[in-house]
């Protein structure tokens, strides 16, 4: 949106005409205004809409009500530096963490505007992609480079247990934190045992589930578990060991005309400043100098 137009009188709808022309109530229309949803510009306190544009957001969508803008939230797998800068940029997106499949499927559902994820494919060695071709194909979406992240073990302070790998998780008195069968980290965790030929069941899972990252380390802080896999910026904000195993490409999952919204932009606009990079590094475990590069875009 924008308040200074340079366009000509003739072609601007004014809120009723746009009503007519999609055919809906103008309450509707002053509810995707809201959502930043539809193209409009503000021109002496009342909303316009560029009939060039309409039409191609028309078209974009197929039919005005599918082009409804879901919730601002960012759904997927838990990030600690998206976290961060959600929360400092003032974006205005909620965080609703659950595990990268869920998030595919709420970005799917309409339920979510974005989407972490981190899931690998052993197939391919790649990252996401994949899982967005197989499940989601020909919907408009968007992967969007976040970071590349230290993915590996999480252990207790001074690593009591001498853990070096995940064929040390199998030890009888390692405890391993659980995570939700949708996560990323979980699927990572299957892989890793897999590759190693070591069967889940011959760990020590935990009862409890850990929701995000920060919440398996708090369980290995305040000895509930000895070991879990997360990023290693977790390790280092609650000063426990990390055993690195393999970085990772953390990406967002969006719909194209969603990237363009304002709350969208507003988080981009802030990562890609200084303070971001700064924070980044403070962290540790991260590289973001290909934020924001198209991992996949789907037609």
């Amino acid at each position: 949106m924008s308040d200074a137009p340079a366009m000509l009188a003739q072609d601007l709808l004014t809120t009723k005409e746009v009503a007519d022309y999609l055919r809906i109530k103008e309450r509707r229309v002053y509810e995707l205004v809201r959502q930043g949803a539809i193209p409009c510009t503000r021109v002496t306190g009342k909303w316009l809409f560029p009939r060039v544009q309409i039409d191609l957001w028309l078209a974009e969508n197929a039919a005005g009500e599918q082009a409804v803008a879901p919730p601002p939230v960012v759904a997927g797998s838990h990030d600690p530096l998206l976290d961060w800068a959600v929360k400092e940029s003032g974006c205005g997106l909620a965080l609703l963490p659950g595990g990268s499949l869920d998030g595919v499927e709420r970005v799917a559902r309409g339920e979510a505007m974005l989407a972490g994820l981190h899931i690998f494919d052993a197939g391919s060695g790649e990252f996401n992609a994949p899982a967005i071709r197989e499940r989601l194909p020909g919907q408009g979406l968007v992967l969007l480079e976040w970071a590349m992240r230290q993915q590996g073990l999480v252990l207790g302070p001074g690593n009591p247990c001498g853990i070096r790998g995940v064929r040390d998780l199998t030890h009888k008195d390692v405890r391993v934190v659980r995570r939700q069968g949708k996560a990323g980290s979980h699927l990572l965790l299957a892989h890793l045992l897999d590759r190693e030929g070591v069967l889940p069941e011959d760990l020590a899972f935990t009862e409890e589930t850990a929701r995000g990252e920060t919440d398996l380390g708090l369980a290995i802080l305040e000895g509930r578990a000895e070991a879990g896999l997360a990023v290693e910026a977790v390790a280092r904000s609650l000063k426990l060991e990390f055993v690195p195993l393999m970085r990772e490409r953390y990406d967002l999952l969006v719909r194209r005309r969603d990237y363009f919204s304002p709350p969208v932009q507003s988080l981009f606009a802030f990562a890609r400043g200084d303070a971001f990079v700064a924070r980044a590094a403070q962290m540790g475990g991260y590289e973001v100098s290909s934020l924001g590069t198209v991992r996949y875009n789907g037609s």
